[in-house]
């Protein structure tokens, strides 16, 4: 299943497999200027190719690596010739995709090995200049896509929501908080913020510092019950009341007790100095 909506010179494109007519798990791409940012699933690449058929595309970004990202890389390299980028980190993971679990199988699919050319610093369109901005956490390879002329920010998977509680077992909470930090300190006028989720935040940095605050208090009540001697489920049940439901539907690979063990792990990082303004490296 395939949605789109104009937002201004940006189009929003969400895709999601189905099961029973209903959609599963939503994740959005967009196309900006020829460039398309981020492919979706394996399960909705025909679909996603077919959109495109009279639709001006030149080049792909991914933003990284997971398999709801770059699920119609090679098809759209074979079919349209279409150069496809990542991040030097992203390639070899691309190119040779790692297997990946149950749930993500059945959601989004595995995707198809494709050769990749290297992202740089930057990424050119016809209008526009897009700076490669390194903000992993979520994973080491994550980067984001910040145009300072018009101030978009295409952040992947980076920003989730204002009050999230959920963590991959694979992420940083300590290094997500690093990366938010150097997006709202980049030095454009308004930073509009383009996420994974198909939610489009006018006012970015505001977004972005509700998240950090909601953090910043979740992590002061986490190490509070740790340096008592909780352990995880013991704080996740104090704080939240109960494990996410995301944990039994992934097997744990999302849940509350992921973060609560990655902020016990990682401790105040809320004193960390961001990036200087420009600093992609």
């Amino acid at each position: 299943m395939i949605e789109i909506t104009p937002q201004g010179e940006v189009t929003r494109i969400m895709m999601s497999q189905t099961m029973g007519g209903r959609p599963l798990y939503w994740v959005a791409a967009y196309l900006v200027d020829g460039l398309l940012i981020d492919t979706g699933c394996h399960h909705t690449r025909a679909e996603l190719l077919d959109l495109l058929a009279d639709r001006e595309v030149s080049q792909v970004v991914n933003t990284h690596h997971h398999e709801d990202h770059v699920g119609a890389d090679r098809l759209l390299k074979d079919e349209r010739g279409l150069l496809i980028l990542a991040h030097p980190a992203s390639a070899p993971l691309i190119e040779n995709p790692p297997a990946i679990l149950p749930y993500q199988q059945l959601v989004w699919g595995d995707p198809e090995p494709c050769p990749v050319d290297l992202l740089g610093d930057t990424v050119r369109t016809p209008g526009h200049e897009f700076l490669v901005v390194e903000t992993p956490g979520h994973c080491p390879d994550h980067v984001a896509l910040v145009e300072p002329a018009t101030g978009w920010c295409f952040s992947g998977d980076l920003f989730v929501t204002q009050d999230q509680k959920t963590l991959r077992a694979d992420e940083d909470i300590r290094v997500i908080r690093q990366s938010l930090q150097k997006l709202v300190a980049w030095d454009v006028d308004r930073l509009i913020l383009f996420t994974s989720l198909g939610q489009v935040h006018e006012h970015g940095r505001r977004a972005i510092a509700a998240f950090l605050d909601h953090l910043a208090g979740l992590e002061e009540q986490v190490l509070a019950l740790g340096s008592q001697g909780h352990e995880p489920p013991a704080i996740v049940e104090r704080i939240m009341g109960r494990e996410s439901s995301l944990a039994q539907l992934t097997n744990g690979h999302y849940s509350y007790r992921n973060m609560v063990r990655s902020l016990l792990a990682g401790g105040s990082a809320r004193d960390d100095e961001p990036s200087p303004p420009g600093s992609n490296r």
